[in-house]
């Protein structure tokens, strides 16, 4: 391969003059644009031939890994197969073609997927209704946060300005109660990795707002004292409130709704097929259980970013849009999800989390020998080794992970979640074969025994990769993003 067209930067192929382009005639008249809108000097564009551009976005998109070419097993992220279809119904020119201030009675068919999917979506979680606006995540944990602030001002409980929150959630669950104007509150975990309940019956009182709770939780373990938590949480007059995700374990088996949850979010792109990789595309629907409907936000009521934090909630229309850009959410998401979900059909819907288990617990099993387990016992749809078992080669998780690149593998999450000091957080889904899967441990097997017998070949990986290690602390710190910076 040509190493000047796959190694470097487009800028760097650049040679004055070249043009990769024609223009048809022009059919329009000549315009002046206004002299207060053109640049003050030509933009520093690349100039390149056809052929030199194709070849070097063609060779540079190889690098791009996906579930669509290899084994993606990130943990906490639930990256599973796309199928095809999923983006075929996504593109298509009667959906991409709509505009959000469109009338109601023009969009009657994209209405209909609307409300097909939020009734899916209640039946699979066991709620009432769900509203679709949120754009990811973290959005729906904001959104459904706001509901239960609504939900208790509603009531003249003002002083409910609590969230409790287990030590090992999810980051972006602080962070949406803090931007929701909610004070934080942190339960501590048992050794075996579950809620501490005691812990958790010393933080309740008329202040609580909601306890939030990942189920499985980010260990991959499912909170066994859910009923109880749930029962304590309720009396003192707060709600439950459930992050969707890691629900990609639960369908099939048991329902958010049915566990004693009031609200929750689910990340579409996660359990119901989105590519999500490098933040985005997302969304993450909010659902709640019959009662609350009312404070769910409002599709076609305006709402500004600025007025968020500031909502009437005595207004019949409390729950505001929470969507800027558009009423709906992130309808191309909202698509690939429905259609994800009724190429299943009710029946194979429910082998998705007895599978996605059953992946989880092989992988674990076979690898506890020589990566160190520090949770022992039946996980869900991931689990988290604590590094490798021989701590005496220096050998450390991110060595590991590196080393897996020249393998052909994705490295699974590393250093999260915080409680181990060399987490490593395997997800396998459910959709992976077991020679894929077989595949992987072997090589897993093959990185620990290269630990031990040449440990300078794992520490000093990738060797394989057009790039090799880099240093990680600088690149998050000073990232050179332009290519005058470069040449600097």
């Amino acid at each position: 391969m040509n190493n000047k067209l796959y190694g470097n930067l487009i800028f760097e192929l650049s040679k004055q003059g070249r043009r990769g382009y024609s223009l048809p005639k022009n059919q329009f008249g000549e315009y002046q644009i206004p002299t207060e809108q053109c640049r003050k000097e030509d933009a520093a564009l690349p100039e390149c031939d056809e052929m030199t551009v194709v070849r070097h976005y063609t060779n540079h998109s190889e690098n791009n890994f996906g579930v669509n070419n290899g084994f993606y097993p990130l943990g906490s992220c639930t990256m599973k197969y796309n199928p095809v279809i999923n983006e075929e119904v996504a593109n298509m020119p009667e959906f991409t073609s709509l505009h959000p201030m469109q009338p109601e009675e023009t969009v009657t068919g994209a209405l209909d997927v609307y409300d097909t999917l939020q009734k899916q979506l209640s039946a699979i979680a066991g709620l009432s209704k769900f509203t679709l606006n949120p754009f990811a995540g973290a959005h729906g944990e904001l959104t459904g946060l706001m509901i239960i602030r609504a939900y208790h001002e509603s009531r003249g409980d003002k002083k409910r300005v609590k969230v409790i929150i287990p030590d090992s959630a999810h980051g972006t669950n602080p962070a949406s109660a803090a931007v929701c104007g909610l004070q934080v509150v942190e339960v501590k975990s048992t050794a075996q990795g579950y809620v501490d309940v005691n812990d958790l019956k010393g933080l309740l009182d008329d202040t609580v707002a909601a306890m939030m709770m990942t189920n499985p939780n980010t260990l991959g373990m499912f909170e066994q004292d859910i009923p109880e938590i749930a029962k304590l949480v309720h009396e003192c007059g707060a709600l439950m409130y459930y992050d969707g995700a890691n629900l990609n374990p639960m369908l099939g088996a048991s329902r958010p709704g049915d566990m004693g949850f009031d609200v929750m979010h689910i990340n579409l792109h996660k359990t119901f097929s989105t590519p999500h990789g490098g933040g985005g595309p997302g969304a993450g629907p909010v659902g709640v259980r019959a009662g609350l409907e009312q404070f769910l936000p409002k599709a076609s009521s305006a709402l500004s970013i600025a007025d968020v934090k500031h909502i009437d909630f005595a207004d019949e229309d409390a729950g505001g849009r929470i969507s800027v850009g558009g009423y709906h959410g992130n309808f191309a998401v909202l698509l690939r999800a429905l259609t994800y979900i009724l190429t299943l059909g009710r029946e194979n819907l429910k082998l998705v989390g007895p599978l996605a288990t059953l992946n989880a617990n092989y992988i674990k099993e076979s690898l506890k020998d020589d990566y160190l387990l520090p949770i022992e016992g039946l996980c869900k749809h991931e689990f988290v080794f604590d590094g490798l078992r021989d701590k005496s080669t220096g050998v450390t998780t991110m060595d590991v992970a590196k080393r897996l690149l020249d393998y052909g593998y994705h490295a699974p999450t590393i250093y999260f979640p915080l409680l181990f000091h060399e987490s490593l957080m395997i997800e396998p889904t459910e959709n992976e074969s077991k020679d894929t899967i077989d595949g992987f441990i072997a090589v897993m097997k093959k990185i620990a025994e290269e630990a031990k017998t040449n440990p300078d070949i794992v520490k000093s990986a990738p060797h394989n990769t057009p790039i090799g290690r880099v240093d990680d602390v600088l690149a998050a710190k000073h990232p050179v993003v332009k290519f005058k910076d470069i040449e600097a």
